[in-house]
């Protein structure tokens, strides 16, 4: 008896240490929105793991709607780069499917939609019977889904095969297979004109081919349907061409080579570019499928915001970004070819927003690749840019003219966003043209520079409110804007919400206390959601739905990453992977919703987006590599490296690798090894850059369980600062560092 009396004396304790551990959330997601502090962050950092990507996914559904017919997001699937794109529906109900929301979506190809059993149900409408869709090996655009009907299981698989000419005519391949028990699947092809069957293929009235299909499918030309009956685990193809083909073959494709073929090239892509290796496998995935993900939206050498729909083209700032985040990740050649439309692109409504992060992206590129030929090739360009924003200032209080408040708010303002992003890259573009020998030029610009960061920080102070605390810094200058509380109340505080990190990533205030002031205005007032930045639309069907614009908040986790703040910007990283992405398939939008849709899933905005995936992409290069220009100057100047690494990446055996990155020092290459448990240390090995930077740091946070006491290079002992970090100096080759640790009490 008393052995039971202890047992359960142990087990209650056990119990309540583990209700200790459990953060403090607030009771519900509707308590959390209504929240101006984000709640959810908070309990993040304090939770014994930290931030992480199991603390976040189960805190809201899935992402899984949008506001189309089809309802179900929609995967972009084509070769890489190419402009016809097909539209496969995520719950595999069909390909190329109406979306029936003008101006917003547009219509691709044929609608085909699948559907399954004798009862013939619509593939995928049931969501608790619904496994997928998911990736082949987490991050290959070849798609898998399955759903139960019956006995039997429906599983589709469906890619984009990458070799001509069914790549240039967005040309679908869908496999069919049924498990456990016999089923039936059916095809509705919704043609608006008949179709007859020939040779194994659907073709119209001018003999171009819409479907060829293998054997076993039967054509029911009145209902405008095939359907095949299956034994159970046998297998149907379809292939559905996007762009109507003139001349394809009459024998069937053969699938498992085109298959073999797509994952061949998305595989060769990859390999191109840089090699992470990241410990954590929805990291590792997610990294790959976005890579992957920015050349679909692609078209050719134009970095899009999206395809499918109406944000099909170039945005300035966010399309920047996407180019900026395959350069990090070592496909500069792509990225060389993706700055020129760029430089191209004209806005007239936000014509000073364009024309400063043209200047920050060219020098941004430059300063990765040295690539002056680049920069004296596009001259002809980048000048009249230049000479733009200085003839500009030519008003009576030294600042750029009034402009929009944001691309969708046309009240005229003078806008510290406008001013700090043009200043910022009259600034770096001196800084490139010292560095190409341009002296006198630049010289002339250094002086601009200098003028009009003084008329800005004059006019800043002038404006910022500091009767509410912590201080609002206004992007009307000289304007009264009042001081939004919450951000999201109202339209222009969720524009406010927007827009603010681009002056945080100008670095106009770098240094001073009111950069501080805008992240603890965004944290204390309603702007942040699990480290996301937030946003209310306040008309149109999601009006007065809360939810986040992550891809907004990119220098707002840069900023975080340069001021060392390891643990809020980690809270950002997961917060994204987590709840602003698809799971398994890693697509994001514009935005999405907190509570718009169901218990299976949220509603988000206009998928796939392309600065969506920089976001994440970005962010995990600099929790890794961080080149930094800390005095400010425009030349980079500081190396760090693994300074905001998660704890879990240093898990006993667990092993980082990044090898190729670009920076702007050059290549680099590291290897991080947690040997705890055997020798009581990590090991860092690096092969630095080709270029030497004023500072060289790494850092590492304490591995779960322990604490790191000493580091050492070689026989020498390596002091920390009191941020943690190590000084490498006088690093020309290969080096390894040494962080000695011992377990915690």
């Amino acid at each position: 008896m008393r052995q039971v009396l202890c047992t359960a004396w142990i087990l209650l304790l056990v119990a309540a240490l583990l209700r200790a551990q459990q953060p403090s959330l607030p009771v519900n997601a509707k308590e959390m929105a209504a929240l101006r502090t984000d709640a959810w962050a908070e309990a993040a950092l304090r939770h014994p793991d930290g931030p992480g990507y199991e603390f976040f996914k189960d805190l809201l559904p899935p992402l899984r709607y949008v506001n189309t017919a089809f309802r179900h997001y929609p995967i972009v699937l084509c070769a890489p780069g190419k402009p016809v794109k097909a539209r496969w529906i995520s719950n595999g109900s069909g390909v190329n499917l109406r979306a029936a929301k003008p101006p917003m979506w547009r219509e691709v190809g044929t609608p085909t939609s699948f559907h399954v059993g004798k009862e013939v149900e619509s593939f995928g409408s049931n969501s608790e019977r619904l496994d997928g869709p998911k990736y082949l090996d987490g991050y290959l655009p070849v798609v898998q889904v399955a759903c139960s009907l019956g006995e039997a299981t429906y599983e589709q698989e469906a890619f984009a095969p990458t070799s001509s000419p069914l790549a240039d005519h967005g040309a679908i391949l869908v496999r069919f297979t049924v498990r456990k028990a016999p089923g039936v699947v059916a095809a509705q092809i919704e043609a608006k004109a008949s179709l007859k069957s020939t040779d194994n293929s659907l073709q119209d009235a001018q003999g171009r081919t819409l479907v060829q299909f293998g054997s076993g499918w039967t054509w029911d030309a009145e209902k405008k349907q095939l359907s095949v009956s299956l034994k159970a685990d046998t297998s149907a193809d379809l292939l559905i061409l996007t762009r109507p083909m003139q001349a394809l073959a009459p024998s069937a494709v053969d699938y498992t080579k085109e298959r073999q073929t797509c994952v061949e090239t998305w595989k060769a892509l990859l390999a191109r570019g840089s090699a992470f290796e990241i410990p954590e496998p929805i990291v590792q995935n997610a990294w790959r499928a976005l890579v992957v993900g920015n050349h679909l939206i692609a078209v050719g050498d134009r970095m899009n915001y999206s395809a499918g729909n109406a944000y099909d083209h170039l945005y300035e700032g966010e399309c920047g970004d996407a180019v900026r985040s395959l350069m990090l990740f070592g496909h500069t050649r792509d990225a060389r070819a993706m700055v020129g439309p760029l430089l191209d692109f004209d806005r007239k409504a936000t014509r000073f927003h364009v024309a400063g992060h043209k200047l920050q992206l060219l020098a941004h590129y430059y300063w990765v690749t040295r690539d002056a030929e680049y920069i004296r090739e596009k001259r002809a360009v980048w000048e009249p840019v230049v000479a733009f924003i200085r003839n500009s200032r030519k008003t009576e209080n030294g600042l750029l003219p009034k402009d929009n408040y944001a691309g969708d708010i046309n009240q005229q303002i003078y806008s510290l966003n406008s001013n700090a992003n043009c200043w910022r890259g009259l600034r770096d573009m001196a800084a490139v043209l010292e560095d190409m020998g341009e002296r006198d030029v630049a010289g002339g610009l250094r002086k601009e520079v200098e003028g009009f960061r003084k008329v800005i920080l004059n006019a800043v102070a002038k404006s910022e409110r500091n009767d509410v605390k912590p201080p609002f810094i206004p992007l009307s200058l000289f304007g009264n804007e009042e001081p939004h509380d919450p951000l999201t109340a109202t339209r222009t505080g969720s524009y406010y919400d927007l827009m603010i990190p681009y002056v945080l990533g100008s670095d106009l205030f770098a240094g001073h206390e009111r950069e501080s002031w805008i992240i603890d205005y965004l944290r204390e007032h309603g702007g942040l959601a699990m480290g996301m930045i937030r946003s209310m639309p306040h008309q149109g069907e999601f009006k007065d739905e809360p939810g986040v614009n992550v891809l907004y908040g990119l220098r707002y986790n840069l900023t975080l990453l340069r001021r060392g703040d390891r643990d809020h910007a980690l809270v950002g990283f997961y917060g994204h992977l987590a709840q602003a992405m698809t799971r398994d398939t890693f697509i994001g939008g514009e935005g999405s919703r907190f509570f718009h849709g169901d218990r299976h899933g949220r509603s988000f905005y206009l998928p796939p987006n392309s600065a969506s995936n920089a976001t994440f992409l970005t962010t995990l290069r600099y929790l890794l590599i961080q080149d930094w220009d800390l005095d400010f100057d425009g030349r980079p100047d500081t190396l760090r490296l693994l300074d905001a690494i998660p704890p879990r990446w240093l898990a006993d055996g667990k092993a980082i690798s990044v090898q190729r990155a670009p920076s702007a020092f050059g290549e680099i290459s590291v290897r991080v090894e947690s040997r705890l448990s055997r020798d009581r240390e990590v090991v860092v090995t690096l092969k630095p850059p080709s270029r030497s930077a004023k500072k060289l740091q790494v850092r590492l946070p304490d591995p779960p369980g322990y604490r790191i006491i000493k580091v050492t290079r070689g026989d020498m002992l390596q002091p920390r600062d009191e941020e943690g970090r190590v000084e490498i100096r006088d690093c020309t080759a290969e080096t390894v560092i040494r962080f000695s640790v011992e377990r915690k009490q």
